[in-house]
């Protein structure tokens, strides 16, 4: 069944969208597709575009347009990237569907986890070649890309102000297996190229990373803006390598390559909570020794017969590696939610 057309009021919140759009464009599926139910032949899907505290926009076949909300609606349920279907006459939304993919953290001092983007392909990390570059924080990201479902890709920036990048490439490249790691300067024109695979018509990618390691610049770039029309961007400070705050919410911006960008504000603390499968991903060399433990519940601590200590001992695994993971999966069991225990 084709989607439902939608001729949406118009709102101008959102520059650069293209006009009209098509949902094939916009990342529709057959897996948002067969989540119709009977009688919502007729809804049209659209893509949240902005989320605000008592708005949203989203983009339909007409472009940008102001939903009507619900009486009792509460914008906290619904993410940028999420698909929902709307009434076409008086724009009202009717209810949002089930996420492919999901990009979430926890927040220190809440009870649930915070939504960063939906139905999002790829997830570019971004750090740059100096004090910004943390591994553990890396491994962060990962672990939070694998839960979601989504595809990684680590993105270094300012290599021209280090004498060795390939160092940096190299740290990367052995967090996780088959790690994608991109060299580039967010600037140039060159950057959209080395990322024009994740970036085809009808993908959606999200970037994350501290501020001041040029996200905000790269989605200028993808999106083939002038600094003048596109997200505003700051520096760094020489000091400490650490950014200056620019992107302040998420939003859907259309990149020049047919697909989609969603930016985020900066995440220099990222707390881990409900991604076991995540970490497991991500350490899957300590995850594939573990059942050769003589103990089923093992550590890898300090139990005999452990598989994963030997690794250490004959110099196959990292013993800071072994650490970085008891940290997660400690960190993971802490702040899992309370229906978990029951």
């Amino acid at each position: 069944m084709s989607p439902a057309p939608c001729h949406g009021q118009r709102v101008t919140d959102h520059p650069g969208l293209p006009d009209p759009v098509r949902p094939a464009s916009l990342g529709w599926s057959e897996f948002f597709e067969d989540q119709r139910e009977a009688g919502e032949g007729a809804l049209a899907p659209m893509r949240i575009a902005t989320v605000h505290r008592s708005r949203l926009t989203a983009l339909s076949l007409a472009g940008s347009v102001k939903l009507t909300l619900p009486v009792h609606a509460n914008t906290g349920n619904f993410a940028v990237g999420d698909w929902v279907l709307v009434d076409p006459n008086s724009q009202t939304l009717h209810r949002r569907l089930a996420r492919r993919t999901v990009l979430e953290r926890r927040i220190e001092g809440s009870k649930t986890p915070q939504v960063a983007a939906a139905n999002v392909d790829t997830l570019f990390i971004l750090t740059s070649c100096n004090a910004d570059f943390n591994v553990a924080r890396l491994e962060r990201y990962l672990a939070l890309a694998n839960q979601g479902g989504t595809e990684p890709v680590i993105v270094l920036t300012k290599a021209d102000t280090v004498s060795d990048a390939d160092t940096y490439r190299r740290q990367a490249a052995e967090l996780q297996r088959e790690l994608v790691v991109i060299t580039l300067n967010p600037r140039l024109p060159e950057a959209a190229e080395a990322l024009a695979p994740w970036c085809g018509a009808g993908q959606t990618v999200a970037l994350v990373g501290s501020s001041g390691v040029g996200k905000s610049t790269l989605v200028n770039t993808l999106a083939g803006l002038s600094q003048e029309l596109g997200q505003q961007t700051g520096g760094i400070r020489e000091h400490d390598a650490k950014g200056r705050h620019t992107t302040t919410s998420r939003s859907l911006h259309a990149m020049a390559g047919g697909g989609w960008v969603i930016d985020t504000p900066g995440m220099r603390t990222l707390h881990i909570s409900d991604a076991a499968e995540g970490i497991e991903t991500l350490f899957a060399e300590i995850t594939e020794l573990a059942p050769s433990c003589r103990f089923r519940d093992c550590t890898h601590a300090h139990e005999p017969g452990c598989a994963v200590q030997a690794a250490v001992a004959n110099g196959t695994l990292p013993p800071e590696r072994l650490s970085r993971w008891r940290k997660l999966v400690s960190e993971n069991r802490d702040n899992l939610p309370k229906k978990h225990y029951k």
